[in-house]
C-alpha cells in the first residue's frame, strides 16, 4: 500500500471549500487512511484508481466535516467509501478498461521463493474470490472478518438495518468459501 499524506495547502480542498477545522480534517484523514484504502482497494477499485478515490472522499469529508458527529468520523469515511468505490466501479464497466490483479501485495525478500509464490498464489486467489462477491456482500464481508468491526459498526456505516448486515455477511461467507472451494480445486487440478 502506497504510503500518502494529506496536504493542507493553499490549493487544498479545505481552502477551496471554506471555513474548515483543518486540525480535526487532518487527524480523521491520518487515523483512517490506511482503512480507507484497503477498503476501497477490495470493493474492486482498481490500483490506479485508488488515489483518485480518496481523494474524492476527503473532498466528501471537508464538505460535511461541521456535520459529522464526534466518534462517527471513521463510519463516515468508510459508508462514504462505499458510495465512491461502487460509482467508480460503473465508471470501470462503461469504461471496459481491463485491469490488472487486483489486490497484489509485495512479496518481502528474504523468504524462499516457493514460499513467495504460495503467498502470490494465495493472495491473487483470495482477490479472485473476493472480486466475485456482490458489492453489498463484498463490503460487510471485508468490514467483519479483515477490518474487525462489529456488526452494529458496519449497520451505522453502511446505513443498513442488523438484519440486512447479518444476512449479507451468511450469504457473502457461504458464497465466499464455495467460490474459494472451487477456485482451489481447479488450481490444484493445474
Amino acid at each position: 500500500m502506497p504510503s500518502h499524506s494529506l496536504s493542507l495547502g493553499a490549493a487544498s480542498p479545505a481552502s477551496t471549500l471554506g471555513r474548515v477545522d483543518e486540525g480535526r480534517l487532518r487527524a480523521i484523514v491520518e487515523a483512517h487512511f490506511d482503512a480507507l484504502w484497503r477498503f476501497l482497494r477490495r470493493l474492486g477499485v482498481a490500483e490506479g484508481d485508488v488515489d483518485d478515490a480518496v481523494q474524492e472522499v476527503i473532498l466528501v469529508l471537508t464538505r460535511k466535516l461541521d456535520g459529522i458527529a464526534p466518534g462517527s468520523e471513521k463510519s463516515f469515511v468508510l459508508s462514504t467509501a462505499f458510495r465512491v468505490a461502487s460509482d467508480s466501479r460503473r465508471r470501470v464497466k462503461r469504461r471496459r478498461e481491463v485491469e490488472p490483479d487486483p489486490l497484489r501485495e509485495a512479496v518481502s525478500s528474504g523468504v524462499d521463493p516457493e514460499a513467495q509464490l504460495e503467498k502470490r498464489q494465495l493472495t491473487a486467489l483470495f482477490a479472485q474470490v473476493l472480486e466475485q462477491l456482490p458489492l453489498e456482500q463484498r463490503a460487510v464481508f471485508v468490514l467483519y472478518e479483515i477490518e474487525d468491526f462489529t456488526m452494529a459498526e458496519i449497520a451505522q456505516t453502511l446505513q443498513v438495518p442488523a438484519g440486512t448486515v447479518a444476512s449479507r455477511l451468511r450469504r457473502g461467507r457461504e458464497t465466499f468459501e464455495r467460490l474459494a472451494s472451487l477456485a482451489l480445486a481447479e488450481q490444484e487440478r493445474s
